[in-house]
């Protein structure tokens, strides 16, 4: 089992000790660090800034949105950052939701599985430099030819050569078509609130694109990236307790009321009367409350916590569950530390 680092979006301001905890990670044997982007700080410069400090980690994103950057504009950012840190790169791609992407970006939402698979193909086209860079597709026209065009766009390849034409493009997928086609285009899926109890489903949508004739990977060459929380305590309900806030934050804030990603998941799991009541009550504001709500049975689907025994042990399942890499939380090197030991060991 491999471990990568989550760093996340920042909040009101950069976090204080993300640099201490790359470093960390790089020392203590983590195969990966990963930055998110949501409407506030952008996924690619920490990953640059505190990367650069690093020898040997792999530095990707997790996710960094298709609507914030045409795709030739995502893939001159990867191949830079690619060549910046000697071939570490790694791009994670996610869609995000209509609230982002309608109310932040100004675009429309719609055909997230279509926009995707252009998005991969143009940035492949780029990586390759095989040729003049076209797309034929309604979403990402290359050239463009449409309303306000002068006529004079041509075809063009990167100036830089790629360092890498297989730069590795993960997918954030929640649904089972989205799951599938990162099987079939992508090289991992980057899993959110992965849960042992979902993971034939899991592995049931994989397969499907595995089974789709050109596909990119196979199983033995997919990873997939679980996003987790681990936390070795002997007193898990206060951990169990920490976590609750963020997940009602997901369930009840991350996405309309109409079409929220994350609570469709959890309600794939079995808990569609817990979303509804915690949606009902972060909306109202009372947020505490819809914490409350949320049982400790929820979190242990999708937490791993408890002693380093037991720690030990729920690892080794999801790794049997086809899980490659825990993505992890950590608020000190000291949690770095123990995470390393404990998988190492």
């Amino acid at each position: 089992m491999k471990l990568g680092l989550q760093l996340g979006y920042w909040g009101a301001r950069p976090p204080g000790n993300a640099g201490e905890l790359v470093r960390a990670a790089d020392r203590h044997g983590f195969d990966a660090v990963f930055a998110a982007e949501s409407w506030g700080s952008d996924a690619f410069t920490p990953l640059a800034w505190w990367g650069s400090s690093t020898s040997r980690v792999r530095l990707g994103t997790s996710v960094a949105q298709l609507s914030a950057r045409t795709p030739t504009s995502c893939a001159m950012h990867a191949l830079t950052l690619d060549h910046l840190s000697g071939g570490r790169a790694i791009l994670g791609l996610g869609v995000s939701g209509p609230q982002v992407v309608e109310g932040w970006y100004g675009q429309p939402f719609a055909r997230p599985l279509a926009r995707t698979r252009e998005y991969v193909d143009i940035i492949r086209q780029v990586l390759a430099r095989e040729a003049p860079v076209v797309a034929d597709g309604p979403n990402y026209p290359l050239p463009y030819t449409g309303a306000g065009a002068t006529g004079l766009g041509k075809p063009l390849r990167p100036i830089t050569h790629p360092l890498r034409t297989d730069l590795p493009i993960w997918l954030g997928a929640e649904g089972p078509k989205n799951v599938a086609l990162a099987a079939e285009i992508a090289d991992g899926w980057l899993a959110v609130y992965f849960s042992l109890r979902m993971a034939d489903q899991y592995n049931a949508w994989l397969d499907e694109g595995f089974a789709t004739p050109g596909a990119r990977r196979s199983r033995a060459d997919f990873e997939v990236a679980a996003g987790a929380q681990v936390i070795v305590t002997d007193d898990p309900a206060a951990a169990y307790a920490g976590i609750k806030p963020v997940l009602a934050l997901y369930l009840g804030g991350m996405g309309a009321p109409e079409l929220n990603f994350h609570a469709t998941l959890f309600r794939r799991m079995g808990y569609a009367a817990v979303v509804d009541e915690v949606g009902e009550r972060f909306r109202a504001g009372r947020r505490d409350e819809a914490a409350a709500v949320i049982p400790d049975e929820l979190v242990d689907d999708i937490a791993i916590i408890g002693t380093a025994k037991r720690v030990r042990a729920r690892i080794g399942q999801w790794e049997k569950a086809g899980v490659t890499m825990l993505v992890v939380g950590c608020g000190s090197t000291a949690e770095i530390e123990t995470l390393a030991g404990l998988v190492g060991g």
